[in-house]
């Protein structure tokens, strides 16, 4: 590791073969907890490359648990984490809208590291029992036409970073590979990124692969649409920026879209927003992306008509019902 370390250190990087070994390492425990958290902490101040990237993709897509889900059409919505923001859990109640509309979901997740309440954080505290059980998140997606993946059920191998990154408690690359290495591999993302330099490196890789995909970064840092600002969008159609008057909304300021500072309080946010009681900004912010994410999976449809599908499943408790399905299923 001394090798590696100093290697960074000269500004240096590394290959696709090379990153992966690293990473296959870490995770089989060949270094020391300060070693780990010296490489980790090089990635804060430095920028990643599409090649380092796709190494640490490999090496956690090697490692983990797989899951064939026998559905073809799945979708995860799924951000980075780490833009600083500490809104409330946005992706996973869209997820629940889309769900609802009729999609099919396959959601990645994990306790927040850098935020105060990831998804599994919140799903937990609503009584989810996770598991990666094929069987028990094949029925998941049958009955509720969605599933959630709790990330350290599926990369075990993780075990060994996992208590590092929680005493860092700051991003790190294992934020920005997250939508990347979902076990289930769909065929459909929707994926937040918190900088326009981390989209480009992602809409790269995307490029590449098979994956009907679309990459949001709004341009004041946050990694979805968070109708605070203008927003850059990257898909198979090329790289687009989207205004909030086009979409037809006025941009709402940040505070509006603040989590809650307790999960109990972003529990309760959480629920306010699928019994459509919630305040017209939240509920905007999480039918924009759900809507988003229907026409990543149904590029024909225009925007506004997805955005409709999306309204009617948060309106009509379709969305709700889905959440309920999945938490007694």
């Amino acid at each position: 590791m001394k090798q590696i370390l100093n290697h960074l250190f000269e500004h240096k990087t590394f290959t696709r073969e090379q990153s992966k070994e690293i990473l296959m390492n870490i995770a089989l425990g060949k270094y020391n907890n300060s070693q780990m958290a010296a490489f980790m902490t090089a990635y804060c101040m430095r920028s990643i490359t599409v090649s380092e990237l796709e190494g640490f993709r490999d090496a956690m897509l090697e490692l983990c648990l797989e899951i064939d889900l026998q559905n073809g059409e799945l979708i995860d919505l799924c951000g980075t984490g780490g833009d600083g923001k500490d809104t409330f859990n946005i992706s996973t109640l869209a997820s629940f809208v889309v769900a609802g509309a009729g999609y099919k979901v396959a959601k990645h997740g994990n306790y927040g590291v850098s935020s105060g309440c990831g998804s599994s954080n919140v799903m937990e505290f609503l009584g989810y029992k996770f598991t990666n059980d094929t069987g028990t998140l094949r029925k998941n997606i049958d009955k509720a036409n969605i599933c959630f993946l709790h990330a350290p059920l599926f990369h075990p191998a993780m075990k060994t970073v996992a208590p590092i990154r929680r005493e860092l408690g700051v991003k790190t690359f294992f934020n920005m590979l997250g939508p990347l290495v979902n076990p289930a591999k769909p065929a459909n993302q929707l994926v937040g990124v918190f900088n326009l330099e981390l989209a480009r490196v992602y809409a790269y890789l995307y490029q590449k692969s098979n994956v009907k995909y679309t990459i949001v970064n709004a341009l004041d840092g946050y990694d979805e649409i968070s109708l605070t600002c203008d927003f850059k969008t990257f898909s198979a159609d090329g790289e687009k920026i989207n205004t909030i008057e086009s979409l037809g909304f006025e941009k709402i300021h940040q505070e509006q879209i603040t989590g809650g500072k307790t999960v109990e309080e972003s529990a309760g946010i959480f629920m306010q927003i699928l019994n459509d009681d919630a305040t017209s900004a939240q509920s905007n912010v999480v039918l924009t992306n759900a809507a988003m994410a229907i026409k990543t999976i149904a590029s024909d449809k225009s925007f506004a008509d997805c955005f409709y599908e999306a309204e009617e499943s948060l309106l009509s408790k379709k969305a709700l019902n889905s959440f309920k399905t999945l938490i007694h299923n």
